[in-house]
């Protein structure tokens, strides 16, 4: 069952940063392991509390995945390595395409297991930046469906 957290609580945003964590150290083996600590404080700092997050939890009641966006825009997409493979991503990109109006959304060139998910889901690459918005070296596709 997919959760709106209306607002959530420093605990919340904690737990979604950890989740994040546990998520990128997979298949994000592109990233140089000095910038997770710069990226995981941009998570918590910036873009959890700018975005409207949506969860799916697990049962123990902590979170399995979880998705934040921004206007018609997918800001973060993350399935803890444990729920991987059990369509939760593929859940909450139709939720928030049917009930949010996301169409767009960013991913790492590198990553090409989301790319090929978000292939899946209907999205096509209709531009290319050589950097991420930090001016790192992640070249970022820019995807519509």
């Amino acid at each position: 069952m997919i959760e709106r957290l209306a607002s959530p609580t420093a605990h919340e945003l904690d737990a979604l940063t950890d989740l994040w964590e546990r998520s990128v150290r997979a298949p994000h083996d592109f990233l140089a392991p000095e910038d997770i600590p710069f990226f995981r404080r941009m998570v918590r700092q910036e873009a959890l509390p700018a975005a409207e997050i949506y969860v799916i939890r697990d049962s123990g009641n902590g979170f399995a995945a979880f998705a934040g966006i921004g206007a018609d825009r997918l800001e973060m997409l993350f399935v803890a390595p444990s729920a991987r493979g059990k369509g939760l991503g593929r859940e909450l990109v139709e939720h928030v395409a049917v009930h949010c109006g996301v169409r767009r959304v960013d991913v790492n060139e590198q990553n090409a297991q989301a790319a090929g998910f978000y292939a899946r889901m209907g999205f096509r690459v209709v531009s290319r930046d050589a950097l991420d918005p930090s001016g790192r070296p992640y070249p970022i596709l820019h995807l519509e469906r």
